[in-house]
């Protein structure tokens, strides 16, 4: 016989001998022509065929009381650990940041961003043509309360109270310019 009976390579690896005979059945085990394990091949061949975190699992070891110990492989353990549980952590913020978009409480930034500048530039707009739409009613009514007041006929042109309004307006959203919406 060259190898290790099923017995012999379950004590040498740490495995029970139900665990050997699945891997025999499997084909994650190297086999002699006499039918006996081919210990080094097969530990390679497990090592490449298991998952890290499976063979630890087995072995009743964690990551955190003895890592990368006892385990074939190139890799070490724990980053596939590390990396599963980031993976998981990831797919919860996920999970989390598709039902608060759902339940509306977040929104997508650049469309926000451009619902803010399109109300603000129909806000200017609505601004800018005031003056031309409310001088000529503000001329008649001034003149209206100054001709009570004085007894005499008094008429305020209406073009100059339209640039006069214009001028202050045209002020105002300047200094409103200035200020910058932050979504951060």
């Amino acid at each position: 016989m060259e190898g290790l009976s099923e017995r012999a390579y379950a004590t040498r690896s740490g495995l029970s001998r139900g665990a050997v005979q699945k891997a025999r059945k499997t084909g994650r085990l190297v086999l002699f022509a006499d039918g006996s394990i081919n210990a080094p091949a097969s530990d390679a061949r497990r090592g490449a065929m298991t998952d890290p975190d499976q063979q630890m699992r087995s072995r009743g070891t964690s990551a955190e009381a003895s890592p990368g110990a006892g385990v074939s492989g190139a890799g070490d353990s724990t980053s596939y650990l590390k990396a599963r549980t980031a993976l998981t952590v990831y797919q919860a913020q996920e999970r989390q940041l598709s039902i608060q978009r759902k339940k509306g409480v977040l929104v997508d930034r650049a469309r926000a961003e451009t619902l803010v500048f399109r109300l603000a530039r129909q806000e200017r707009d609505v601004w800018v043509t005031w003056p031309t739409r409310v001088s000529a009613l503000m001329a008649a009514q001034l003149s209206a309360e100054m001709e009570r007041a004085s007894g005499d006929a008094v008429t305020i042109e209406t073009a100059i109270l339209q640039r006069v309004l214009e001028i202050h307006v045209r002020e105002q959203l300047t200094a409103l310019a200035d200020l910058r919406v932050s979504l951060e």
